[in-house]
């Protein structure tokens, strides 16, 4: 048992990071101190001198553990490390871990200006992050379009190099064609650069250039192109304000507390204008309201992770820990990075006004959370409708407002399967599963079908599940969450299959199918209709018992379900086309026969020469005289036959019946989602 009091006479007088744990070892706070000592002393001195929150967490801590530092500087890195390992749940976090975009200005021999999500601690210039991807996009096409930049990534153009289509449009210098000159393409990146560095006169005085060029050539097209550019940049423009006079280069951070949610505001001010804004949702604890502690726990953990800084950080507040992250962030980037309150002048009334700025942003902000908040309820509502008509709503369900049986306010965890295949060859399977109406794409699964009997989508949607709840019965964490419901695109024939895999590993979730209109779009669902004391049906059902045991749940009078089943749908059927389309793409250049042991290409080559198909050879193997008829091609040998014949064998056999695959292998890949 930890002695809680008898190690802290051991904690050291050093700076370091300590570590709060509770009674099931999970790490519920991690912290930074001068002296650790003293500091975690704290915690267990009388609770009168501490706040509910700290107290709260004192009368869960079972035990705790510290690391020691050379420097408050270190001690706070680690601090960052750590929380980011473990998110603890009384340290405010940074909840945003989606990636938003940048615009890049490659460091190559010839630059190019792209959109990027990898943010790397190379020799590029990033400008960013923005949250609008669309608008990235746009204004990457406008300086690739409008300084004619080179767009595609190779980097050696061999004698007969064929230009794109880019050059023949005079959309590219024709690098790859040895026309460009240095010196011009030089000027353009700049050009791209000052743009992106909030001055954009240089753009729009070439923008103009180029309009009128074309009109008096009269290419009115190519004008209209050139005058919708230049009224884009004209209004970017607009939108920078001067805020300093002597081009000042600074962040200035906000925090904002909307009615549930709080939010970073970041503005960013590049050559004295502020040229954007974005906002990051923070996670607080029960009981934390201070401003300074937001602001430090926001600047550890964002520019922690940024490969450029500004050279000044503004704030509304001072920090305590004020000086340690000055001297953490100059020391990643290698120069002074300046935190403070800026008390009076231009750069208080920039605070000032960015601080007015986040409070009208907060009023759109929580309009949209209220909004988003009413359809994750209404969404949850239509689908506990749907599992109330099952017979089969969470045991633990209590709607808050009547005290009964009912909606609880819960958002539901759903997976949906399909399987892709041209013709019954590169048979693949996907599972995609949303956590509520986000699609949760850590959790997104690919299967390589190894069950090799011709077309057949309800074995191989049974070997998908099969080897998806082995993997879970086996431990493996990535398969760990179980949903809530499972959707199956298809009708009663998918679900039946669903069902027979479900009932022999007895998991208690519900299965539904997505009955198709004439349109492929999904007008109602279809699950079995459990009766009492019945036990797992047969696949084998006629079609007036599979009337009987069936019923559908019309769609018509659930917009919001209709909509979100249709995404479900769009989504897993994306996922498997794009896996197919992978590995359909790479057999197109070798073979199934690849992977069988002792089949080398010469032999490869060989069997499709003589036997012309994947498929004549597969049922050759299968049949009594096969060995022989295989042993009979050129460089082929008895051994190499039996190898196969064997290996077609296995393929055949497919999953056990009625119970679930062995894991992936070779011959099957459960793999995670891209994203």
């Amino acid at each position: 048992m930890f002695d809680i009091r008898e190690n802290l006479k051991k904690l050291p007088d050093c700076p370091g990071v300590y570590l709060h744990k509770d009674r099931l070892g999970n790490v519920i706070y991690v912290g930074k101190a001068i002296s650790l000592r003293n500091r975690v002393r704290q915690y267990f001195q009388s609770s009168r001198n501490l706040d509910p929150k700290v107290r709260s967490m004192v009368d869960q801590i079972a035990e705790f553990e510290y690391i020691k530092a050379g420097s408050e500087v270190e001690a706070l890195i680690l601090e960052c490390n750590l929380i980011k390992k473990y998110r603890p749940k009384y340290n405010i976090l940074l909840r945003d871990d989606k990636t938003y975009p940048y615009i890049k200005v490659t460091k190559e021999e010839w630059p190019r200006v792209v959109k990027t999500r990898n943010v790397d601690r190379d020799d590029g210039r990033y400008f960013g992050p923005y949250s609008d991807a669309g608008a990235v996009n746009r204004i990457v096409d406008l300086l690739n379009n409008s300084f004619a930049l080179k767009r595609c990534s190779a980097t050696a153009f061999p004698a007969g190099f064929r230009p794109c289509l880019n050059y023949h449009i005079r959309q590219c210098r024709g690098i790859c064609a040895g026309e460009a000159d240095r010196r011009e393409y030089d000027e353009a990146v700049e050009g791209a650069v000052e743009f992106l560095s909030g001055r954009s006169k240089r753009l729009q005085t070439e923008l103009k250039r180029k309009m009128q060029a074309a009109a008096e050539a009269m290419n009115y097209e190519e004008a209209a192109v050139y005058r919708d550019y230049l009224a884009a940049a004209e209004a970017l423009a607009e939108t920078q304000r001067v805020v300093m006079h002597r081009g000042e280069e600074a962040d200035v951070l906000i925090p904002v507390r909307g009615e549930e949610d709080v939010y970073m505001a970041v503005f960013f001010v590049r050559e004295g204008k502020l040229v954007g804004r974005e906002t990051f949702e923070m996670e607080m604890p029960d009981g934390e309201d201070a401003d300074g502690p937001l602001i430090s726990a926001f600047v550890n953990q964002h520019y922690s992770r940024l490969p450029e800084m500004p050279k000044e950080i503004l704030l509304p507040c001072d920090l305590e820990d004020g000086e340690a992250l000055e001297a953490f962030l100059s020391e990643r980037a290698g120069r002074r990075v300046r935190i403070h309150c800026p008390q009076r002048g231009e750069k208080r009334a920039l605070v000032e006004m960015a601080t007015r700025d986040a409070s009208e942003m907060m009023r759109t902000v929580d309009e949209r959370a209220r909004s988003a908040r009413q359809r994750r309820e209404d969404l949850g509502r239509e689908i506990y409708s749907v599992l109330a008509a099952m017979g089969q709503t969470p045991a633990d369900s209590l709607d808050p407002e009547t005290g009964k049986a009912g909606y609880d306010g819960r958002e539901f965890r759903t997976e949906a399967y399909d399987i892709s295949h041209t013709n019954g060859v590169d048979t693949v399977g996907a599972m995609v599963a949303f956590q509520g109406l986000k699609p949760d794409k850590k959790s997104y699964r690919k299967f390589r079908i190894r069950y090799a009997g011709g077309q057949d989508d309800y074995a191989a949607m049974e070997e998908v599940l099969s080897r998806r709840f082995t993997r879970m019965f086996q431990g493996d964490e990535s398969f760990a969450v179980l949903p809530d419901i499972i959707f199956m695109d298809g009708g009663k024939g998918h679900v039946t299959t669903a069902l027979k895999v479900i009932d022999a590993a007895q998991l208690p979730i519900p299965v539904v199918g997505m009955v198709k209109d004439d349109r492929h779009r999904t007008r109602a669902l279809i699950f079995r209709r459990e009766h009492e004391g019945a036990g797992p049906r047969e696949h084998e059902a006629t079609d007036a018992r599979e009337h009987e045991e069936f019923l559908e749940i019309p769609l018509a009078d659930k917009p919001l379900l209709f909509s979100y089943i249709g995404r479900i749908q769009e989504e897993v059927h994306r996922f498997a086309i794009d896996y197919h389309r992978k590995l359909r793409g790479k057999h197109a250049k070798g073979s199934v026969l690849d992977e069988i042991p002792g089949i080398g290409p010469t032999r490869r080559n060989a069997l499709l020469n003589q036997f012309k198909s994947v498929e004549e050879i597969r049922r050759i193997a299968l049949s009594e005289d096969g060995e022989e008829q295989l042993a009979a091609a050129d460089h082929m040998d008895a051994r190499a036959a039996g190898s196969v014949c064997r290996w077609f064998q296995s393929q055949a056999a497919g999953p056990p019946e009625g119970g679930p695959a062995e894991p992936a292998g070779e011959a099957g890949i459960d793999s995670p989602g891209e994203k």
